[in-house]
């Protein structure tokens, strides 16, 4: 990878790190506090618009396959780190949201790192064998 391909992973993993908390912070609490159906819709859709979305970017960014797991890391570690700041702050980052729904909003992002990684990991794998 390039160096301006670093810089650019970087960045464009904060601004979405920025524009899903402030989706969620806006309507966290109807994903997260509704009906069954809507939140395991969400749960499943949530990772999966991520993936699509990271994919995308490597695949726009000419990441070789090879390189997709160091690529995923560098758009997924400001999120990680964002994220970390958002949870232990709930209250003051999303106000709409219930407290006891943090493990909810922090299981969201759990899965959805946990399957954007280890496709990436898969992909790099495959490639390299």
């Amino acid at each position: 990878m390039k160096g301006h391909d670093v810089v650019t992973l970087l960045v464009l993993g904060a601004l979405i790190w920025i524009a899903g908390t402030i989706h969620y912070a806006r309507t966290g609490a109807i994903v997260l506090e509704t009906t069954p159906v809507r939140f395991w819709t969400a749960f499943i859709a949530s990772p999966l618009i991520s993936a699509a979305l990271c994919v995308l970017i490597l695949r726009w960014r000419h990441i070789p396959a090879a390189k997709w797991s160091s690529a995923i890391l560098l758009l997924a570690i400001p999120g990680m780190i964002g994220e970390a700041i958002v949870l232990l702050n709930l209250s003051v980052f999303m106000p709409k949201i219930h407290q006891t729904s943090g493990g909810k909003y922090g299981a969201f992002l759990f899965v959805t790192y946990a399957l954007v990684l280890g496709l990436a990991e898969i992909v790099t794998l495959i490639a390299n064998s």
